[in-house]
């Protein structure tokens, strides 16, 4: 059987998201997704603006119902920052008989080379790329699978500008999950 690791901040989770999961699941043949929330991307400038708590919150309304999609918390489980190889050799330990498929956007594909243990992730998982119209394709030889997604133009922090401009994200992101940010007030 094989498992996608579908890592990032989440934040929040939004049909851009769902929708490339969904589409690496079905054109690899993955039996599970997991959706892994990152505590902070040691590659990105800014942390999570949610905590970790509303973070899990939003990907459980997300994906609930899914009967590939999972939530697995070990990367907030771990002192940040959050490696990816640390949590592939978590996954490696607790499913040691899985092929683990790592999916990545091409832009953090196109960082491979920098982050910790390359070598490592890539004997670890077969490392899958979602490409997009319009987005150069990353050439590496970490790279494994090219998955094409639709070109959906949605990011997390254009959702929250639009929260906090009180701005409709309806259709954006899952009707639980725009109910959930409206109710705790996140992004405002």
């Amino acid at each position: 059987m094989a498992t996608g690791v579908f890592g990032g901040s989440f934040d929040p989770v939004h049909h851009g998201h769902l929708s490339a999961a969904d589409r690496a699941a079905e054109a690899l043949g993955l039996g599970t997704v997991l959706f892994v929330p990152c505590a902070h991307q040691p590659l990105k400038a800014t942390g999570p603006v949610a905590t970790a708590d509303q973070r899990c919150a939003m990907v459980r309304l997300a994906i609930a119902g899914h009967p590939r999609f999972l939530l697995d918390t070990c990367e907030l489980e771990r002192p940040a920052p959050s490696y990816t190889v640390d949590t592939l050799r978590d996954l490696r330990r607790r499913r040691p008989d899985e092929r683990l498929v790592l999916i990545v956007g091409a832009d953090a594909a196109a960082e491979l080379p920098r982050w910790r243990a390359a070598d490592e992730v890539a004997r670890l998982a077969e490392i899958a790329v979602l490409t997009r119209p319009g987005v150069p394709e990353v050439a590496s030889a970490f790279v494994k699978h090219l998955v094409a997604t639709p070109a959906i133009e949605v990011s997390a922090s254009d959702i929250r500008a639009r929260c906090l401009s009180g701005k409709s994200i309806r259709y954006v992101v899952p009707d639980a999950v725009a109910e959930y940010i409206a109710r705790n007030h996140l992004y405002q």
